[in-house]
C-alpha cells in the first residue's frame, strides 16, 4: 500500500504515517508540507492508494488543490483529516467522492479505525454530519420521502449498511449474500435515489429522511 500524507505540520504527518504502519507495516509513505508539493508526488509515483491531506494548507484552495490530485491519481481513495467540522465543507467533499472526513480531534482509537474502515473499502462519515442531518441543522433539512422516492425493503437495508460505513464484503455477510448480489442491490438504489456512488447516496438519503 502506498500512502500520501499531505499537511503542513510535520508533527501531525509523523504521527499520522505511524499509525498507518501499525495497521499496515508494509505500507509505503510518502509526505508533502502542501498542495504544490503533493501535485509533484502524485506526478512523480503514479500510483497511490490513499491520499490523506488536511484542507488548510496555504499554497492553494482546497478546492482546486484537490480537484487537481483527483485528476492525477483517479484510482487513489481520498481521506480528509482537518481541524474544521464545517458540516457544509463536509457535505461537499463527500458528494464530490471523497471516502472520508475525520475531524482533527477525533480521539485515536476513532482514527484508526476510520483509517482501517476506508481501506476496507468503506466511507467514513463523521458524527457532526449525522448529528446535524438528524437534527435538521443542516442548510437542507430532511424532508421525509422527498420527491416520492420509496426503497424496496433489500434496498433499504443496504443503504443502512452503506451509511455505517461498510465494504460491500461486509455488507455480503451481514446479510448472508454474495458480493455480485450486494453490487446489484447497491446499482439499484444509486438509480432509485439518482446518485452515482455510495457516498452520495448516503448523504442524499439523509436530505431526503430515508436515513
Amino acid at each position: 500500500m502506498k500512502v500520501l500524507i499531505a499537511d503542513d505540520h510535520a508533527l501531525f504527518r509523523d504521527g499520522l504515517g505511524m499509525r498507518l504502519e501499525q495497521i499496515d507495516p508494509d505500507a509505503v509513505i510518502l509526505q508533502a508540507s502542501g498542495f504544490t508539493q503533493a501535485l509533484k508526488i502524485i506526478d512523480q509515483e503514479k500510483k497511490l492508494d490513499l491520499v490523506i491531506l488536511d484542507l488548510d494548507m496555504p499554497d492553494m484552495r482546497w478546492e482546486d488543490g484537490l480537484d487537481e490530485m483527483k485528476k492525477k491519481a483517479p484510482d487513489a481513495r481520498f481521506v480528509v483529516v482537518s481541524a474544521s467540522e464545517d458540516v457544509r465543507s463536509i457535505r461537499k467533499l463527500l458528494e464530490n467522492g471523497v471516502c472520508g472526513y475525520i475531524p482533527k480531534r477525533s480521539d485515536p482509537k476513532i482514527l484508526n479505525g476510520a483509517l482501517k474502515l476506508v481501506l476496507d473499502g468503506g466511507t467514513y462519515i463523521p458524527p457532526v454530519l449525522i448529528e446535524s442531518t438528524a437534527s435538521g441543522t443542516s442548510e437542507t433539512a430532511p424532508s421525509g420521502k422527498a420527491k416520492g422516492k420509496t426503497l424496496t425493503n433489500r434496498q433499504a437495508q443496504v443503504l443502512d449498511l452503506v451509511a455505517k460505513g461498510m465494504s460491500n464484503k461486509q455488507i455480503a455477510y451481514e446479510m448472508g449474500v454474495s458480493e455480485a448480489t450486494v453490487k446489484l442491490h447497491i446499482n439499484a438504489l444509486l438509480r432509485s435515489i439518482g446518485v452515482t456512488n455510495r457516498t452520495q447516496a448516503v448523504v442524499t438519503a439523509q436530505k431526503m429522511g430515508l436515513i
